[in-house]
């Protein structure tokens, strides 16, 4: 593993919010409007507890709040009106209450414009762009993307995936999309690229993934990492689902040192600290 040595600054656009990721990685807390979340400590289904999980993450210090309707794993079916019922009204409250930069975390388009509309800035779409009118939507809102490599689809089981070289192949999707959503009239600062740790990928492709980043870190865009609580990290140390806290800190501490610039979490306060360490660190480098 090499530690990523950025070539030049890394600008990220939310809305009308500039950062400068050269140094510092933006923490993005996770709010699941979903019934059936695979994290149940973080299960915000019911609106009470979703606010003040929402409170908490603020006060934690979240930089983003990723609010998402539909789980990415295999489930009961979800219809666009009910993804809709889920999180545009959240959205909406949120941006009425919190000063942070919102996320929704949404393949469809239908439901990446209702939620634009409502307040959110970033569409973390999992799909890779797989509704053909995402970009387009994204760039009429003036709204951030994040670009995922996934290899088949959301919500379909891909329990042995073969890659000839996957972070080659994951590469080449992300630069693919990339150029594609420039070419929608997506901002150059405001595209993020995630190599979709679990998504379709088996417990050591996504290690391998996650030790190579800073290869990934250089393809011109913010480099995302999700991976707070994954399964990759319980297959590889053997680690229930409610036991990868330090696991996932230490995920996200390599993330950062090797280009991680946005990192999505279920435990802010920890990854703040761990981001903040790492800010110092990069900082006097």
């Amino acid at each position: 593993m090499r530690l990523y040595e950025p070539s030049r600054p890394i600008p990220l656009s939310l809305g009308e919010r500039h950062f400068d990721l050269t140094t510092r990685a933006l923490v993005m807390g996770i709010l699941n409007r979903t019934p059936d979340s695979f994290y149940a400590p973080a299960a915000t289904f019911e609106l009470d507890d979703l606010f003040r999980r929402a409170e908490q993450l603020v006060y934690e210090g979240a930089d983003v709040l990723d609010v998402g309707g539909v789980k990415a794993g295999p489930g009961p079916e979800v219809s666009e009106a009910e993804e809709l019922d889920r999180v545009v009204p959240v959205i909406d409250e949120l941006a009425r209450r919190f000063d942070v930069a919102l996320s929704v975390d949404t393949w469809r388009s239908g439901v990446a414009r209702a939620c634009f509309a409502a307040g959110a800035t970033l569409g973390n779409d999992i799909s890779g762009f797989a509704d053909p009118e995402y970009l387009d939507v994204a760039a009429a809102a003036g709204a951030s993307v994040v670009a995922t490599h996934i290899r088949l689809a959301p919500r379909v089981a891909d329990p042995t995936p073969h890659y000839d070289d996957v972070t080659a192949t994951v590469r080449d999707f992300l630069l693919e999309r990339r150029r594609r959503a420039l070419a929608a009239g997506v901002g150059e600062d405001r595209i993020v690229l995630d190599a979709g740790l679990d998504l379709g990928k088996t417990a050591g492709q996504s290690l391998k993934l996650l030790r190579e980043s800073a290869t990934l870190a250089d393809l011109g865009a913010p480099l995302f990492l999700s991976a707070s609580n994954k399964t990759f990290l319980g297959v590889m140390f053997d680690l229930a689902v409610t036991e990868r806290r330090e696991a996932t800190l230490a995920a996200t501490a390599l993330g950062i040192a090797a280009g991680a610039r946005v990192v999505r979490v279920h435990d802010v306060a920890g990854s703040v600290r761990v981001r903040d360490t790492l800010h110092a660190i990069l900082e006097a480098r």
